[in-house]
């Protein structure tokens, strides 16, 4: 995965038009880490099958 998140990186950046400078990028990899240890928390959160979604409000 180590290298997937370097990649991810740069191509999210050039694809931006974002500058990624080498230093910044050990402070977004620790960013991108913790966001994709989150989200595995919610993705393999076990739901039942008839479970509704919630509704949408608008104001």
């Amino acid at each position: 995965m180590d290298d997937h998140l370097d990649d991810y990186m740069s191509a999210v950046a050039r694809t931006m038009a974002l500058p990624l400078e080498d230093a910044w990028r050990p402070a977004v990899r620790a960013n991108l880490e913790v966001a994709l240890r989150l989200a595995r928390l919610v993705d393999d959160f076990p739901l039942p099958d008839d479970v509704a979604s919630a509704a949408v409000y608008s104001t």
